[in-house]
């Protein structure tokens, strides 16, 4: 710690946290969170691996999807640091640059996987609206570093007004890695810069939110305007993954803001074991999805290993 002055002592560590209570059994907890990052990690890179190898997966779909992976890959690698020294080691310190790096990666890798989200919601629009011209307006292979650039210098900022901040008496964090919201609480200085900033960026991810829904009202609307049952049930059918995948991602987010504003006595450990969904479930959950449904897909990654 740095002296300021007599009255104020500066932080220079900070601690992040477990799951109150259960410190007893971390170690066991870090069994399935092990397991649970280990299949996230194999399953996101056998997407790459397989959309990479297999010309007839070169198309807007899987292009997009091989995106999500790489957001997903990025959530994963970002958390699992902190994730495995504090519930495999008890190791709970953590350097405020060390901190500040985490939450940019964090923000950033969520915020492409909302952008993501967003762009899957309009190709699945265009794919039943107008499948005829469908692969001529979404075959930009370069729109994947588009929103990777988007999405990190959009948070980009983060680590540089949270580290002109003062930090001092607080040191204790929130959850088991670091966030932006998080680490300008602990903050004794004005932190209204990276109020309103954060404010922003999460703005920004509400309106990706707001425009899947617009994206979904008009799929309905397209859907119920075709003839037969059969070719309404066929054209859902091809937004079924990203449904999955929106609600993975969203519901936890949404619940986790609902708590903050409407729970009055909120339990700190429901919330600290949403916050943890967040970031384990959407990169285990969206290749197992997409691998289940669809069949393209679910053929190639048999036929690599050597299965029918």
């Amino acid at each position: 710690m740095h002296t300021l002055n007599s009255s104020k002592i500066e932080i220079t560590t900070f601690f992040l946290i477990g799951i109150p209570g259960l410190e007893h059994v971390h170690i066991w907890i870090s069994v399935p969170i092990c397991l649970m990052y280990l299949v996230a990690i194999l399953g996101n890179c056998t997407i790459l691996f397989v959309i990479r190898t297999e010309p007839s997966l070169h198309a807007p779909m899987y292009y997009f999807l091989s995106m999500l992976a790489v957001s997903d890959l990025g959530l994963s690698l970002s958390s699992l640091p902190t994730m495995l020294r504090i519930f495999v080691f008890n190791a709970t310190r953590i350097s405020p640059n060390a901190c500040f790096a985490q939450e940019f990666f964090i923000h950033g890798f969520t915020d492409m996987e909302s952008s993501v989200l967003l762009i899957m919601s309009f190709d699945c629009f265009l794919a039943i609206r107008n499948p005829l011209r469908y692969s001529s307006i979404l075959t930009n292979a370069k729109m994947g570093l588009m929103f990777l650039v988007k999405s990190m210098l959009l948070v980009l900022p983060f680590p540089f007004t949270l580290k002109k901040l003062t930090y001092c008496r607080k040191s204790l964090l929130s959850h088991s890695y670091c966030l932006h919201q998080d680490v300008m609480k602990l903050a004794c200085s004005d932190n209204t810069v990276n109020f309103f900033y954060g404010f922003f960026v999460a703005l920004c991810m509400m309106t990706d939110s707001a425009f899947i829904a617009v994206s979904y009202i008009f799929i309905l609307k397209t859907v119920m305007g075709m003839g037969s049952h059969k070719e309404r049930l066929k054209a859902l059918n091809t937004c079924v993954s990203h449904i999955c995948a929106v609600l993975i991602f969203y519901v936890p987010i949404i619940a986790l803001a609902s708590m903050h504003r409407f729970g009055k006595h909120k339990s700190p450990v429901a919330m600290i074991l949403i916050a943890d969904i967040f970031l384990l479930v959407p990169p285990l959950m969206n290749p197992i999805v997409y691998c289940v449904k669809t069949r393209q897909i679910r053929e190639k990654v048999w036929g690599k290993l050597g299965l029918k």
